[in-house]
C-alpha cells in the first residue's frame, strides 16, 4: 500500500478514486492510549483541510483533517467499540474513513514516506 502524509499527521492511500484515511504511527504515539473516536456522518461532502473526525486519548483530543476533497463513503465503525485499534494498527485496521475523490488534482501538497519522516525529524 502506497501512502501519502499530511503535515497534520494523517495518512492517505488512494485506490480507484477512493481515499482511505487514518492517523500516522507518529500521531498515535504522540496521543498515547486512544479511548474514543468520533466518526463523521456518511455522504458528507468535505473539502481538503476540513475536520472530519476527532480522536481522544488519555492525554488529549485531536481533530483529524481531510487531506482531500470528496464525499465520505465509509467509516471504520469498529473504532467505536475498539478505539485502541488506532494504537495497535494505525495504518491497517485502524483506518478512520474513506472518501470518494471529487478532485484528484487536490492531492498536491501531500508527502511521500521519505519526506514525511524528514518532516517528523524536524519537529521532534
Amino acid at each position: 500500500m502506497s501512502l501519502s502524509y499530511t503535515k497534520d499527521h494523517e495518512w492517505v492511500s488512494i485506490s480507484q478514486s477512493i481515499a482511505t484515511i487514518g492517523i500516522s504511527d507518529f500521531a498515535q504515539e504522540q496521543l498515547g492510549e486512544v479511548v474514543f473516536v468520533e466518526l463523521p456522518d456518511l455522504e458528507r461532502n468535505v473539502t481538503k483541510g476540513e475536520s472530519v473526525a476527532v480522536v481522544e486519548s488519555v492525554k488529549a483530543a485531536s481533530e483529524v483533517y481531510s487531506p482531500v476533497d470528496g464525499i465520505i463513503t465509509e467509516c471504520n465503525e469498529s473504532l467505536i467499540e475498539e478505539p485502541k485499534r488506532l494504537n495497535l494498527d494505525p495504518i491497517g485496521n485502524g483506518w478512520i474513513l474513506k472518501i470518494a475523490l471529487s478532485n484528484p488534482e487536490g492531492l498536491s501538497g501531500l508527502m511521500d514516506e521519505t519526506r514525511y519522516k524528514e518532516y517528523i525529524q524536524g519537529i521532534v
